[in-house]
Formats: structure tokens, sequence, C-alpha cells
């Protein structure tokens, strides 16, 4: 099973989280695929837009594979955290329009790369959020790319409390750009992008490179205190713990 799955529908490609069986969860074989196909993508003058969207009605992107985290070591911290800054940055160098469609959870990672597209369309009932502080993580790239979208006060309390919101209460704290039944949601993405997709493409590369460029620094510098960040809870042993006894649980209810 591909980790990423590229459709075409006219100048629109849809781009699709493969991994429904772990709720679309980051780990290195998805990452490295978006990357690639995001790159790609963007340098193909026929897709004049793109839909980010995940695989099955669980989740867009529960977050980091815990499997992975879990075995990170803390020499491995820094080209890992790098990895996963790549990623979002494909995300933030498209020169296209990118709609994210959301269906499920957007916890985490999968929050984060929704956060750098461009347009969010989710349900009422999706869930949002950043629950890094729960698996023993600082809450750091997440919670620069909120001051983006949303005030210091729903930052804080997003950032803290590890508790997800609705897709309704994302929309009204200014998160999500709107809401669809489910039924609707994939039609409404696909009209969306095709809508960003007639205009012109000069002006619109234009626009969204001013636009990265106004907020790298900021991005930059959320990525760089991240990683000293992650290095000082793992050296702490604490995210060791949670996600050890986390994937005990896991395992254990698989195989029952």
């Amino acid at each position: 099973m591909e980790p990423v799955v590229v459709e075409r529908d006219g100048s629109v490609a849809i781009v699709t989280l493969n991994r429904p069986e772990r709720m679309n969860a980051v780990n290195d074989v998805l990452r490295c695929a978006l990357i690639d196909a995001l790159g790609r993508l963007n340098a193909d003058p026929v897709v004049r837009a793109v839909v980010l969207t995940g695989a099955g009605n669980r989740a867009f992107c529960a977050g980091q594979d815990l499997d992975e985290a879990a075995a990170v070591t803390w020499q491995q911290i820094v080209p890992w955290l790098n990895r996963q800054r790549a990623m979002y940055q494909a995300v933030r160098d498209l020169d296209k329009p990118c709609v994210a469609a959301v269906l499920g959870v957007a916890a985490g990672a999968g929050f984060q790369l929704a956060l750098c597209a461009d347009w969010r369309l989710t349900t009422e009932d999706s869930r949002w959020g950043q629950p890094e502080v729960k698996a023993g993580l600082a809450s750091i790239v997440g919670s620069y790319l909120m001051t983006l979208h949303v005030g210091h006060t729903h930052n804080v309390q997003m950032s803290l409390s590890r508790e997800l919101v609705t897709g309704r209460r994302a929309y009204e704290i200014g998160l999500v750009s709107g809401l669809h039944t489910e039924e609707e949601l994939p039609k409404a993405a696909l009209t969306r992008a095709r809508t960003l997709a007639d205009l012109p493409p000069t002006s619109v590369r234009l626009s969204k490179q001013r636009l990265r460029a106004m907020t790298q620094p900021g991005f930059d510098d959320a990525c760089v205190a991240g990683i000293r960040a992650q290095l000082e809870c793992y050296a702490d042993g604490e995210p060791q713990r949670v996600m050890a006894e986390f994937l005990s649980k896991r395992n254990a209810r698989e195989s029952q």
C-alpha cells in the first residue's frame, strides 16, 4: 500500500495520506513520500491547486506515529525533527493553493500539516488539537503555527490542555475555513480547489511567496526552539515512559 496516493482531477491534484489502519499517523515512509509528492506537484505546470486529505473516515492524520517516536533516541532527535520540519515546509513551499479536507482527527503533526495549508475544510464533529504535552513533549511548532490563525488565549488553552476541540469550535475561533457534512466534504474541497486553480497562476504564486516570506522567520525560529525543547524532554525520559505505556496497552488490546 502506497503511504501517499496522488490522483488528478484536471488541474487539481488530490494528495491522500494513506495509512488508515494507523489513522494516517506520520512515520518516516509517509513523511518522505509526502515531501516527494508535493515537490513534484509544485514543479508541474499542469497542477494549479492541491487538495490534501486522509484515507478513511477516522482521521485526516492523528499525528506522529508513536512506534517511531518511542524508538527515537536523543542522538536521533535533531535529524528526526529536521525531517518533520521538511514535511511542513513542503506544504508551505507550494506555490499553488492548498486545501486541507479534514475528516475525523487532526492532531499533533496532522494538526500542524493542516495549519500549513491555505484552506481548511472539515465537519462539525471533527477533532483538532495539540496533545503533545500529554506525551511528555513540548508544544512548540504547533503553538507558533496557531499564532497565524488564533489569539493568544485560544493558543494557550490548546497548547497546554492537550484537549482536542471540535470542528465547530475550530471554525468559531478561526482555525477552520468552512464546515460541511461528511458527504459534502470531498466535493466542497474539490470545488474550492478548482476555483483557486482558475485564478491567474503568476499572481497566485507571487502572493503565496510573499505570504511565506512574512512567516518564514517565525517558522524557522519555532523549529529550532522545538529541537532544543524536545532534546530536553527526551533527556528527562518522560516521552519514552508515556509512549511505552501507551504502546503496551495498545498492543495488549490488539492481541486479544
